[in-house]
């Protein structure tokens, strides 16, 4: 079987000269879901941004077959399905519907697909109900529901979360990360809540200024506290 993701010596620095991400190399394969940890500035953020072409820096990064030219950038991002940190980055539409469609319209298909895939998209995160609701006066958990909707109604192969359940109450962020669980989808998952990164992949990468300084089982990983501690997450 072939990585669904592949980055190898991947570098990056943002325009002041700082140096964001260091000879990365990271494979994964397709199925699997992996966390990346690592204390804020690690280039967890950074990392995610170059899976779909939001950024582009030295070195190799292979989204299935494709790798991010211009020419490629179409069906990267219909493959790869990015979920911010913020739920209001993503819903702009006056309801959940609009906002949902927005994705598979973008696409070019057809209203009968659309409808469809708004209905497929919003049951796949219990808010089958919630089609002509206005987004904007949503919890915060039902606003991180509808943002993966927004994402999975272009059915991608690949879901990639920033922080998911930040700002999120007790009961919502359990619920969140049990409707991750149901998902099937290739997984990458930058995140600090570790009840998560135990519950939901079994693999984690560790950065630690901007570069991979372990990567292994979730267990092995968040049980040496050496290692969590010396690189910030302790």
């Amino acid at each position: 079987m072939d990585p669904i993701i592949e980055i190898g010596d991947l570098s990056f620095f943002y325009p002041d000269g700082k140096q964001a991400l260091d000879s990365i190399n990271l494979t994964v394969m397709p199925g699997e879901r992996v966390s990346l940890v690592g204390a804020n500035g690690a280039g967890k953020s950074t990392l995610l941004h170059h899976l779909n072409g939001i950024l582009t820096g030295r070195g190799r990064v292979r989204i299935g077959s494709l790798e991010p030219t211009k020419g490629n950038l179409g069906r990267i991002r219909a493959m790869v399905g990015v979920v911010f940190q913020n739920p209001d980055d993503q819903l702009f539409s006056p309801t959940v519907f609009e906002d949902v469609a927005y994705g598979p319209i973008y696409q070019g298909c057809d209203k009968g697909t659309v409808q469809g895939r708004v209905e497929q998209a919003l049951a796949a995160v219990h808010m089958r109900d919630y089609a002509n609701r206005i987004s904007y006066h949503l919890s915060g958990g039902e606003k991180k529901r509808i943002a993966i909707a927004t994402v999975l109604s272009m059915q991608p192969e690949i879901l990639v979360f920033d922080e998911p359940t930040a700002g999120l109450d007790p009961r919502a962020r359990r619920e969140l990360i049990e409707l991750l669980a149901e998902l099937p989808q290739t997984m990458l998952i930058a995140t600090h809540d570790f009840n998560l990164v135990e519950l939901l992949t079994p693999r984690t990468v560790l950065l630690y200024r901007g570069r991979v300084v372990a990567d292994g089982a979730t267990a092995t990983i968040l049980g040496d506290e050496r290692l969590l501690t010396v690189h910030g997450m302790r």
